[in-house]
């Protein structure tokens, strides 16, 4: 339990970054998240260290989210959320920066990739994995990952200087 502890501190802001991109939710990034490590802390018995602890926390996260899907139907994409967010709901500077046209731009992109692809570029960017850590949360080596990624940086890269 107390290497979990140790961990949290270091772990949560990449946990709840990945949550609120899968959302685009404040509240529902930080309930998640918050379940996350609930469910951690219940079962950390249960963690035989085949993996590494953020690696098994992510597991945690994603089945997590697959469960907030299935329960609230959700259907739109990222962007559409996000363009249909009211500007009523930027309380302060520091929101509207969180939410600028770059990150907008960003996520448009990664909200057109496949769900597989998505789901690496969002786990690199936002959970900060490694990519073996990727890999081992996918089904796929390391190297599947690594290239994987890479491919759509590249990918994304050239479409975001096409927009501009």
């Amino acid at each position: 339990m107390k290497k979990l502890e140790e961990e949290y501190e270091e772990i949560q802001p990449k946990i709840y970054a990945f949550f609120y991109a899968k959302t685009g939710n404040r509240t529902t990034a930080q309930d998640l998240c918050h379940d996350t490590f609930y469910e951690a802390c219940k079962s950390i018995a249960s963690f035989n260290g085949h993996s590494t602890l953020s690696t098994w926390m992510f597991s945690i996260a994603n089945n997590l989210l697959k469960k907030y899907y299935r329960k609230n139907k959700y259907q739109q994409s990222l962007m559409q959320k996000l363009a249909l967010m009211p500007a009523a709901e930027i309380h302060s500077l520091e929101e509207l920066t969180e939410i600028n046209e770059d990150t907008k731009i960003l996520l448009h992109h990664i909200s057109m990739l496949e769900d597989a692809a998505r789901e690496i570029v969002l786990l690199r960017i936002y959970g900060e994995l490694s990519f073996t850590e990727i890999g081992a949360l996918i089904g796929k080596s390391e190297n599947y990952a690594r290239v994987t990624f890479h491919r759509l940086k590249l990918k994304i890269q050239k479409a975001m200087e096409v927009a501009l």
